[in-house]
């Protein structure tokens, strides 16, 4: 399958976090036009129950596919655990999630790492293959422990623990329902965050103290990994940390469908929210590295 042209890449989030996959984006495919919805008036979703996740996650897909969007990735880890289904089901284009990118790159780091040796030649053939494939999970055994951080709602679905069990790791998944707020408000390099990070990995590494792996499991985390970096080190336990949103922009990089590029000469991009424009441009820059000059604000119900 080829995308028709121009390329146009929709991105989908409950709020801000997905603005970290896009910003990965950006530079991996610098030729695309770029369509971003921030559904904030609706969040949080890890909240609502299983049917109304799926419901807000497909009418906000539709909204994007009705924009001209031929390609969707659905940057929200709780989006993605309870309704990724749903969404493709319900869209005739392609719709990447960010789990499955996320446990491959955990998986990759674990061959990596495992027994401090490389790992057989058929796990590298594996590597190279489409990432949206799993692996040969046979070329690790027995199996590692890759802890996840994530959303309350996201660990309750077991969507990384059903990853990464496919691929023969086992998940210590712990919940850290404080990190997206302190995202929010900016703590981004504050002494309660990194007190928070600390109690939060110390329980972690105590259920899983042979864990090589850190999987960020919430598109907010990736805002916080030199502060993570930091409280490992405080506490003597380094991981490998792997970066869902950057794992997933380059699953996305990587898709069959984008072989035959189109070739736009300027790069663009177009925001919606469907709550205060100027809170989603206040925060969202901080989310994108780069200022979010103009944000439409659409409704899209209840």
């Amino acid at each position: 399958m080829t995308l028709p042209t121009p390329l146009t890449i929709g991105v989908f989030d409950s709020g801000f976090g997905g603005l970290t996959v896009l910003r990965a984006l950006l530079p991996l495919i610098p030729y695309a036009h770029y369509i971003y919805l921030g559904d904030t008036a609706r969040l949080p979703y890890g909240s609502k129950s299983h049917e109304t996740i799926a419901r807000y996650a497909v009418s906000s897909a539709k909204f994007l596919h009705e924009q001209g969007v031929n390609l969707l990735v659905v940057a929200c880890n709780t989006a993605t655990a309870l309704a990724l289904e749903d969404i493709q089901s319900a869209l005739p284009i392609p719709v990447i999630g960010v789990v499955e990118p996320g446990a491959n790159a955990a998986f990759a780091a674990s061959k990596a790492t495992k027994n401090n040796r490389v790992i057989p030649s058929e796990a590298q053939s594996a590597e190279s293959r489409d990432p949206r494939i799993l692996p040969e999970a046979a070329t690790i055994s027995p199996k590692n422990h890759v802890l996840v951080l994530a959303t309350a709602a996201t660990v309750q679905s077991r969507a990384y623990t059903q990853a990464l069990n496919a691929l023969n790791l086992e998940a210590c998944e712990k919940a850290c329902p404080l990190l997206v707020p302190l995202v929010e408000e900016g703590w981004i390099d504050h002494p309660v965050t990194d007190e928070v990070l600390k109690i939060y990995l110390t329980e972690a590494l105590a259920a899983a103290p042979a864990a090589q792996t850190l999987l960020l499991g919430c598109t907010h985390y990736p805002l916080l990994e030199p502060a993570i970096h930091r409280t490992l080190a405080s506490i003597g336990h380094p991981l490998t940390i792997i970066d869902s949103a950057q794992a997933t922009a380059q699953a996305v990089a990587a898709h069959p469908a984008l072989a035959q590029r189109s070739e736009l000469k300027t790069q663009s991009c177009l925001f919606y929210a469907t709550d205060s424009v100027e809170k989603f441009q206040r925060l969202g820059s901080n989310f994108l590295g780069q200022p979010v000059s103009e944000v439409r604000l659409i409704d899209l119900g209840g």
